[in-house]
């Protein structure tokens, strides 16, 4: 380095002051986020879905229960109700808890929809020994197939079939379930 170069450099430099020890130290790495809301929200949705819901006129469903999901012809329904679909299996959810119940019917319908069945009845019971509270399992049973894709249609079963403490529930089709998948926005 030159004479010149060298003071050009004490020139330009003249009015630096050093930084504070320890600042030009690197800065720890940040931590990786960690989606919190996401997970509390996807445990909290899970929660709800084991609870039936907090209006009771939701609850309220009387002695039968019937539901058909928007595009079930209403003659589907109607011969459903009469019995007249062949039932391929059928699970009992007498004495079961809730929570028990759910994680059962969940594997049933899932496992019927797998082997391709069409029509399984559920038998709930009618909660006579539930007391004053009434048929908690009749009501919440009713509520969780509203809310299962592969449910169609159910409605209580005829007298000699259990009557109002087990429903016939109807399970949607490959070719529904495909024709649903290719309407569906992806």
């Amino acid at each position: 380095m030159s004479k010149d170069d060298e003071r050009a450099f004490r020139e330009a430099m003249h009015d630096v002051r050093p930084l504070p020890s320890g600042a030009h130290r690197p800065a720890a790495p940040k931590p990786q986020p960690v989606a919190r809301f996401t997970r509390a929200e996807r445990d909290e949705v899970l929660r709800e879905s084991l609870l039936p819901p907090e209006d009771p006129a939701l609850l309220d469903t009387g002695e039968e229960i019937v539901f058909r999901r928007p595009g079930v012809r209403e003659d589907v329904l109607r011969r459903l109700r009469r019995g007249q679909f062949s039932v391929e299996a059928e699970i009992d959810l007498h004495g079961l808890g809730r929570h028990a119940a759910h994680e059962a019917l969940r594997e049933f319908i899932g496992s019927s929809v797998g082997r391709g069945l069409r029509c399984v009845r559920v038998i709930h019971g009618k909660g006579r020994g539930s007391g004053p509270r009434g048929p908690v399992l009749k009501h919440v049973v009713n509520h969780w197939l509203r809310r299962m894709d592969d449910v169609v249609a159910f409605a209580s079963a005829r007298p000699a079939d259990g009557g109002t403490g087990a429903a016939y529930v109807l399970l949607a089709t490959a070719r529904a379930r495909q024709a649903a998948r290719d309407a569906s926005p992806r």
